[in-house]
């Protein structure tokens, strides 16, 4: 379905720019060339996991999957070596689209040319089935510490899309200007199909979004869109950009964390940018989208239903579900309700119209957009030479961020700069603990378990 979407957008708008980054620009009608040209080395019915940076080469290629026949895997780039190597295990991919290392576990052949890209054949026995509807899959970290694998129907992720574009009002004349990544939800449900379904352009941008950095592509681009991470608001925030920066962009978009109310203050009264929050989950899609006339996170967006359940948790219900996790049978399903809708973790309610979150039954942590588990982080504390037992917990910063905090118990001669050079060569970057403490055994209660209260303490931080 979604190759057969794709090449209708690209037939209806033809010499429309379609995509665009710092080293080029492709019409409709060149983006179908370019990934109809390179469909040819992808095997129909093949797993092909794509593994790069924001450009426009990484849209030729998860187009040319999709116009193969092939299920693209959007994976972070930023995942460490045994992550990646997992999810290539788990999920048994064919071939693997990337710009980075990869780990060599599975390879079956030679990697070869991909347009700008490398493609590197994979070969892992057994590999269980995928559901016949799916066309796409994302991952998400979940309560084993693991990438799970979400598997996606080519229905949901035209949901996603169109009902974004419907639900925020996207039209022909846009120009996004997008600092997330593809992999994420962010980025692929508000700046990829709905773009396209649109007939408007997406220009993609690489790199730290610094102040400086940021105006400029906005005024190269004529962006009239802006979607990113609170830390680009943030950065935003922190500078007096020029006057007029703003006077083309009709919606600027954050996600992935709560926008502090003083960032989103500083831009509305300095520059005259309103950023309107979006809420969603990876599982789901997009659910809300916050105007000046709703509160909160915003209004449900077109085919997503919300209601309370018990303890007050949020659960959702949208045309842009997910169908299960790939590699974790049951646990997907172990998270609806007898009604299909989906528990969040999230606290929540509607009020005049608008979601408003009010806490996690979960401890995952939220650190800049990326969902962190911190038991993931805890073992592979515990599997470093010395280590005896770790906690794991986040912290607020004094500029208000988020980040990852460890206390680890070790009688060995271990320095806190070992233990995160070892964390950084088994996880994502953005997982590893940003302060680790280290002491010769952690503060327990009487049935043996560590006390967080005095954990913190012993860090210097307070509740979070």
């Amino acid at each position: 379905m979604l190759n057969e979407v794709l090449a209708e957008v690209c037939r209806r708008y033809g010499a429309r720019l379609a995509v665009a980054d710092r080293a080029q620009s492709l019409s409709y009608e060149e983006l179908a060339s370019r990934a109809g040209n390179l469909a040819g080395q992808i095997p129909t019915g093949a797993r092909v996991g794509l593994c790069a940076t924001n450009s426009v080469d990484l849209v030729v290629a998860y187009a040319a999957v999709l116009r193969a026949g092939a299920v693209p895997f959007l994976v972070d780039r930023a995942m460490g070596p045994a992550e990646l190597d997992h999810i290539i295990g788990s999920c048994a991919l064919d071939l693997v689209v990337h710009d980075r290392p990869l780990p060599p576990d599975h390879r079956a052949g030679t990697s070869r040319a991909f347009g700008s890209h490398t493609l590197t054949p994979y070969s892992v026995a057994p590999r269980a089935r995928l559901l016949d509807t799916t066309e796409v899959c994302r991952f998400t970290s979940g309560s084993t510490g693991f990438p799970q694998c979400i598997e996606f129907s080519g229905d949901a992720v035209h949901s996603a899309a169109a009902n974004w574009m419907r639900g925020t009002g996207l039209g022909g004349d846009d120009r996004v200007l997008c600092y997330a990544g593809l992999s994420n939800g962010l980025a692929f449900n508000t700046s990829l199909l709905a773009v396209f379904l649109a007939g408007a352009s997406l220009h993609l941008a690489t790199g730290l979004p610094a102040a400086g950095s940021v105006v400029r592509s906005i005024s190269g681009t004529a962006a009239t869109r802006l979607t990113g991470f609170p830390a680009l608001y943030d950065s935003l925030a922190r500078r007096t950009p020029p006057p007029g920066t703003f006077a083309d962009i009709r919606v600027a978009v954050s996600s992935g964390a709560r926008l502090s109310t003083e960032t989103a203050e500083l831009l509305r009264e300095r520059c005259g940018l309103h950023v309107s929050d979006y809420y969603g989950i990876a599982e789901t899609g997009p659910l809300t989208f916050a105007t000046g006339q709703t509160g909160g996170l915003g209004a449900p967006l077109p085919g997503v239903g919300l209601r309370t359940g018990a303890g007050g948790e949020l659960l959702v219900r949208s045309a842009s579900m997910g169908s299960r996790y790939h590699n974790a049978p049951g646990v997907f399903e172990a998270k609806l309700d007898a009604d299909g809708y989906y528990r969040t973790g999230d606290l929540g309610h509607l009020d005049r119209g608008g979601l408003v979150l009010t806490g996690r039954i979960s401890h995952v942590l939220n650190v800049g957009g990326r969902k962190i588990d911190p038991i993931e982080v805890r073992r592979v504390l515990c599997e470093l030479p010395g280590v005896d037992d770790a906690v794991v917990f986040g912290a607020a910063k004094p500029g208000g961020d988020d980040m990852v905090v460890a206390v680890v118990a070790s009688r060995a001669a271990v320095t806190a700069a070992e233990l995160r050079t070892g964390c950084f060569e088994r996880l994502a970057a953005f997982k590893v603990p940003e302060r680790v403490h280290v002491v010769e055994t952690l503060p327990r209660n009487s049935i043996g378990k560590p006390t967080l209260a005095a954990v913190r303490a012993i860090a210097g931080v307070s509740e979070h």
